[in-house]
Parts: structure tokens; C-alpha cells; sequence
């Protein structure tokens, strides 16, 4: 395949414009939809009252992305193809001990730099992750009370930190952010309108300005998750019905507007920004992708529905990365089908 030397396009003319970087695979949380970004191999995972302070050798992260290949990647990406957009995942990134280091790390040569976490850390750290570079945070929180919180995370006891993490990152700058709540049949889908009046008691917080976006997800079944198989077995006794929630969405909306990544739609609700995620044979999903994923392992991933294109970066030397960056496009796939018509 002729590869575009100033852009990574794969053999469907999908252009990378962003990397996922997934920094850990430890979690403190252990949620029973948790996609765990796609990877295969997976450390267990643990409820942890506070952040583990381990060193590069302890027995649970000595497999983890070092943060030198993480911002050679980086660098290499936006000096040879043009991507300066990056989002850091987990597990938990904030297990990380040298988060502050990656961030400061690719800081110079990124325009945007985003993270997702859970949120529990973020009270503690916010500040000194918006000093470092971080832009913005997207944080998971799937109820607003705390017997159900316990229950879809099999926790007990974090949603207060969430709430407290929330407020940091809006006083620390790291908006706008993006609220996600994985929404789930019979236990969390009648809670969307009580998320919304969060939602704006958090921008009022910040004087009334949009800072925080409420997203709903639809529930992604991966067939390397237990978790999700577990669900799935039970003939989606958690899936909701997403057209009844956006036809109600539809008749409160002011205004709704549709991204052409993904095919999401934005309903403004009394001045809330609800944006609905629908991954679910969705072929405009794969259509539109324009991110390259890179497991906590160091492996470049074309598709987070797929484990046949995984691609080892072995080297921090930049010719090394230039060339499996070139190699993942050819083991770029679809995972749902599309026309380029």
C-alpha cells in the first residue's frame, strides 16, 4: 500500500488525526461494562482506597508504555504526519506517577491534550495536571447515587471524591468537561434528567459558562471483555432503548445539531449540552475514524473492536516509530462495514 508520507491514511482513506494512548491497565475502579480499551491481556483489577506510589519494577506496571516511548510516539506522529491531538486513557491514568512528566513531555509539540478518567484522583491532582499541560478531562460518572454508583463500579464509597474531583477540574481550568454516563437499563436510565441539573450546577459554578457537557454512551459489547459477555448473556438485560431516549431528548431540545464524527447528535436542554455516543453498528463510526490507538503495552491498535492489527513499537529511536506507524496503516481495518461512496 503507498503511504501518504505528510499523512497517516489507511487503505479506506481514513486520515489519523489523533492518538489514544493507554497509559495503565490498573484501575481503582472495577466497572461491570469496562471495555479496559480493547486490550487482550489485562492485570487484575482492584479497588484501591488511595494512589499506589509503586516504582517502575513493582510486579503490576513493569509492562506498562515507559513515558519516554509514550512522548517519542507523540513527537514522531507530530513531527512526520501532523498529529498534534492526544488522549490519554487507562485503566486509571492518574495511577501513573509520571503523568506530569508525559504531559510536560509532549506538551511542546501538541496543541491538544485531553484525558479520561474516573475522576477520583482529580481533586488531589487537577491543578498540578493543568500546570503540566493537560487542556481538558473527560470523567465517568454513571449515577449521581451512591448505592448505584457501588454497584456499576464495585466500589464502595468513591462518588463523593468523583464530586470533589469534578469541582477541581473546573476551578483548575480543564474544561470543557465531558461528563460520560454509560447508560444502563433498570438501573441508571432515569437519572439522565437529574445528570442534567448536575451538569448545570456545575457551570454555574464557573459562572454560568458552558464548562461541562453531558454525554450518554450506549453500552459497547467486546467480545475479550468477561464483563461485557457477562451482560451479553443475559440477552442485554441492561441495554435501554436509545431511540425513546433521544425522541425525549428531541422534544426538550432548543437546538440539535449532529458532529460529523461518529454521527453524534447534540440536544441543547435548557442550555445543557447533551450529546448521545452511539458506537452500535454504527458504520459512520468506523467511517469517520480518524484515531490510532496505543495499548498500555506500547502496541499500536487500528481498531479498539479488534485484536489481529496490533503493532509493537520496540524503540524510542524516531525512525523506528516513523516506520510501525507507517506498518499499522496496512492492518487498519473496519470493524463494521461501510461504503466510501
Amino acid at each position: 500500500m503507498e503511504i501518504d508520507e505528510k499523512r497517516l491514511t489507511d487503505d479506506y482513506g481514513r486520515e489519523i488525526r489523533s492518538l489514544r494512548f493507554s497509559l495503565t491497565s490498573r484501575c481503582t475502579l472495577n466497572c461491570i461494562y469496562c471495555h479496559h480499551e480493547g486490550d487482550r491481556v489485562r492485570v487484575r483489577v482492584r479497588a484501591i482506597a488511595g494512589r499506589e506510589d509503586k516504582g517502575k519494577d513493582s510486579d503490576e506496571n513493569k509492562d506498562e508504555i515507559s513515558a519516554e516511548l509514550v512522548i517519542a510516539i507523540a513527537r514522531a506522529a507530530s513531527d512526520h504526519f501532523g498529529i498534534r491531538k492526544i488522549k490519554i486513557t487507562g485503566g486509571e491514568p492518574l495511577m501513573r506517577t509520571d503523568l506530569a512528566e508525559i504531559l510536560q513531555g509532549m506538551r511542546a509539540f501538541e496543541y491538544d491534550i485531553s484525558l479520561t478518567t474516573n475522576g477520583i484522583f482529580l481533586k488531589d491532582y487537577a491543578a498540578d495536571l493543568a500546570e503540566a499541560g493537560l487542556d481538558r478531562v473527560n470523567i465517568s460518572l454513571d449515577s449521581l447515587k451512591e448505592e448505584r454508583y457501588d454497584f456499576i463500579t464495585r466500589t464502595k464509597k468513591n462518588l463523593p471524591r468523583v464530586i470533589d474531583g469534578i469541582y477541581s477540574a473546573i476551578d483548575a481550568g480543564l474544561t470543557p468537561i465531558k461528563l460520560n454516563m454509560v447508560i444502563l437499563k433498570t438501573i441508571n436510565d432515569d437519572e439522565i434528567a437529574d445528570m442534567i441539573r448536575f451538569v448545570r450546577e456545575c457551570n454555574r459554578r464557573c459562572g454560568g459558562r458552558d464548562a461541562v457537557i453531558l454525554q450518554l454512551i450506549e453500552l459497547m459489547p467486546l467480545f475479550n471483555s468477561a464483563s461485557t459477555m457477562h451482560l451479553l448473556q443475559h440477552k442485554y438485560k441492561y441495554k435501554p432503548d436509545f431511540d425513546k431516549i433521544e425522541a425525549e431528548l428531541e422534544l426538550q431540545a432548543a437546538v440539535i445539531e449532529t458532529r460529523r464524527l461518529h454521527r453524534r447528535k447534540k440536544y441543547f436542554v435548557d442550555g445543557i449540552e447533551v450529546e448521545v455516543v452511539h458506537p452500535i453498528d454504527n458504520t459512520v463510526f468506523c467511517a469517520n475514524c480518524s484515531r490510532l490507538r496505543i495499548t498500555s503495552e506500547g502496541k499500536l491498535k487500528g481498531c479498539l473492536l479488534r485484536d489481529d492489527n496490533l503493532i509493537q513499537v520496540e524503540s524510542t529511536e524516531e525512525g523506528h516509530i516513523v516506520n510501525q506507524l507507517k506498518e499499522a496503516m496496512k492492518y487498519r481495518e473496519s470493524f463494521f462495514t461501510f461504503s466510501t461512496k
